[in-house]
């Protein structure tokens, strides 16, 4: 009788141990939903006109020049070209911490970006990776900068050098 009791009880906790396990109609549910929120590869466009399919290459486009930017008056540090500091600038760090500047500045120079540091008149350090006289060429190498170094400078701004 006891060899039925156990024989039984061993049977129940199969069973329940065996209905816990995730779903693989889950799993294909989650990863078909992240890939219609990733479209990084082209897009085919079929032109009904001529039957052609045409490979296009996503752009993302910079907002609006009405964009946001922080307006305020930057100098270049001591040993900097002032001459690379331009009307709008791509800001990737603001620090009071002059080592942790300077660090990212020997970062972005490995990449082949050529930054400058610039102080404000309260003190702050800020790494300015390019540097332009219109504001939409600031607005394409900020997404630039964005897009490459995702999730890392994901709030890298404009700043105006009034």
């Amino acid at each position: 009788m006891n060899k039925i009791w156990l024989f039984g009880a061993a049977l129940g906790l199969i069973f329940a141990f065996g209905s816990c396990k995730p779903k693989q109609s889950a799993y294909r549910a989650a990863y078909e939903q992240a890939k219609e929120k990733e479209s990084t590869g082209p897009v085919e466009v079929i032109i009904e006109d001529d039957s052609q399919i045409v490979d296009v290459a996503p752009v993302s486009k910079p907002r609006a020049t009405d964009a946001p930017t922080r307006a305020e008056r930057i100098s270049a540090i001591q040993g900097e070209n002032p001459a690379h500091l331009k009307r709008y600038s791509v800001v990737i760090g603001s620090f009071r911490n002059k080592t942790n500047a300077y660090s990212l500045k020997e970062r972005m120079q490995k990449d082949g970006y050529n930054p400058v540091l610039a102080e404000n008149a309260q003190g702050m350090l800020r790494v300015v990776v390019t540097s332009f006289d219109n504001k939409t060429d600031a607005l394409y190498s900020r997404d630039a900068v964005r897009n490459r170094y995702a999730p890392n400078f994901r709030d890298a701004w404009i700043l105006d050098n009034r």
